[in-house]
């Protein structure tokens, strides 16, 4: 006990000397950029950021490059405006817990940290109006999920635009219509209606030029997005990119990676080592995302397996994903979600015995924190799936390499998995069920039906060989390239990672004139795709 308590303020202390710090950077740093225009008075509207679900009390990843991209509209001499909430929303998505999400969120924190990152002369502040929320309450007592669904405020439809965060935040994308979902649901769409009310009067007030907010999925920046885009405001937001400490912004949905890889965009053999290097390590497992590793480590396929694999004619792996991420709402085209495509898939198995399929869980459905409560796990056990003797599973703390499956399988199955591009860059072919970031061009199959999408898996399992354009390779190559090394912005130059807290990061600016827009890349495109509408990329090399 003693020792544990001499831990807990070790780390109280650690904490305190690096917001101490981080204040004092923040300090210089504003005071850089106040002098940098102190012979200038800004005009014109200003740009509106808003950030508002991607941290509480610390600095992660999103709420790092937030702030960065409103120092880069800075330096470019124009003004901006933080909004910020402070206890505007009865429940936000952090602040949700899962096992109590009627537990208040843990606004001092957030506000105390608000205060620390935002010059007040640059904060508009975001509270809660509680008049016009007891009519809206009223409306919502005794309303089903179905009806919370097709809520609307003013034309706004606000049920749908909270229907991801419930789901993220309780871990699910099949809701349960009991007491505590709904009270959720009444809580997001309450704060979501706020919120809204909030952002017509500023738009109206500010006539902002832009607005910048995290993925615009989260159910506040998601009501941000909408109320803007009908005032003809210009939207941006931004996600983590594929590199440590990148970010990937766009003028669409960020979680949907919208990237548009030019048709005159070609491999280098000097581009084609620097990405057979990444790749050697991705392969090995020596990858983050968000500032997450995903595997500890990448194991042999276990004996029982390859005992099973000698005992059939061929073998399929199937990839799934973690159903509640945000990046599934632009994935469901074919299938309602990734469940129902399993559940067809099911049958499918079962009429096909001589070939033995491997089902991969995601490692993040299990991850601390964060774990699945409608997982891969969950389905194979209610759908008894290990019960036929052609099914495998793997679940999310198998590391059982993943290359290795794909290297010893006839084909590939995913919904919407990154796997499915490393697939085809390694050669080997893939059969898609759900939109991906990289299925607008031919990298993989993907069907744009239903019927045909089950035709192509029969003709998959039916045929002696299925060949693999080099057309699906070579655009899979260029597709990652320019992904990692083109769209998505490096900014380690700003930040290093907190290795205390998974996906935060610290301030890295030792030196000022790294916030130049003339010396830095990053802000200058930044910069440009703010306030110009530039695509946020690198330039062709």
């Amino acid at each position: 006990m003693i020792k544990s308590k001499a831990q807990a303020a070790h780390l109280r202390l650690k904490r305190w000397l690096e917001d101490r710090s981080m204040s004092k950077q923040l300090e210089r740093i504003e005071a850089h950029l106040r002098e940098a225009h102190s012979s200038k008075q800004l005009s014109g509207p200003p740009v509106l950021f808003f950030n508002a679900s991607s941290r509480v009390w610390h600095l992660s990843l999103n709420a790092a490059f937030n702030i960065l991209a409103s120092w880069a509209v800075r330096l470019a001499g124009v003004k901006i405006v933080h909004a910020v909430c402070r206890r505007g929303m009865l429940q936000c998505m952090l602040g949700t817990r899962v096992n109590d999400p009627e537990q208040a969120p843990p606004c001092g924190q957030c506000m105390h940290f608000s205060q620390r990152l935002y010059p007040d002369d640059l904060v508009i502040p975001l509270s809660f109006e509680m008049h016009p929320a007891q009519a809206w309450e009223a409306d919502l007592t005794y309303a089903t999920l179905q009806d919370m669904r097709q809520w609307e405020a003013e034309g706004l439809p606000v049920g749908e635009l909270c229907l991801p965060t419930i789901r993220w935040a309780l871990r699910r994308h099949n809701l349960v219509d009991d007491e505590p979902t709904r009270q959720l649901y009444r809580m997001y769409i309450l704060s979501a209606t706020n919120l809204s009310r909030h952002f017509e009067r500023l738009i109206d007030e500010l006539g902002p030029r832009a607005l910048v907010v995290f993925n615009g999925v989260t159910y506040p920046e998601a009501v941000a997005r909408e109320v803007a885009l009908r005032h003809g405001v210009s939207v941006m937001t931004h996600e983590v990119g594929l590199r440590p400490l990148s970010a990937f912004f766009s003028h669409g949905h960020a979680t949907a990676y919208p990237i548009e890889l030019p048709s005159n965009f070609n491999l280098s053999p000097e581009q084609n080592l620097r990405l057979d290097h990444y790749l050697e390590d991705r392969f090995g497992g020596d990858f983050t995302m968000a500032g997450i590793r995903f595997w500890p480590k990448i194991d042999d396929l276990p004996g029982s397996l390859t005992d099973r694999m000698n005992s059939f004619q061929q073998m399929a792996v199937v990839f799934t994903n973690v159903i509640f991420d945000t990046s599934q709402v632009h994935a469901n085209t074919l299938f309602p979600d990734m469940f129902a495509w399993l559940d067809e898939l099911a049958a499918v198995i079962r009429s096909h015995p001589e070939t033995l399929f491997i089902f991969r869980a995601h490692p993040d459905e299990d991850r601390p924190g964060k774990t699945s409560r409608e997982s891969v796990t969950e389905w194979v056990a209610r759908s008894e799936m290990q019960e036929i003797p052609n099914v495998y599973f793997l679940g999310p703390s198998d590391y059982a390499s993943s290359y290795e499956l794909i290297r010893q399988a006839k084909f590939t199955l995913i919904y919407n998995s990154s796997i499915g591009l490393e697939a085809s860059i390694m050669g080997f072919p893939v059969l898609c069920a759900g939109k991906s970031r990289f299925t607008q061009i031919p990298i993989v199959i993907f069907p744009d039906e239903r019927e045909a999408y089950f035709n192509r898996l029969e003709e998959f399992l039916l045929s002696e060989h299925i060949e693999v354009p080099q057309e699906f390779v070579q655009n899979a190559r260029r597709f990652i390239y320019y992904q990692l090394f083109h769209a998505s912005l490096d900014l380690s130059g700003f930040y290093k990672l907190d290795p205390t807290i998974g996906g935060g990061v610290k301030l890295n600016i030792s030196d000022l004139s790294q916030l130049d827009l003339a010396h830095s890349p990053e802000l200058r495109i930044l910069a440009e795709g703010i306030l110009d509408k530039r695509d946020f990329v690198y330039p062709l090399e």
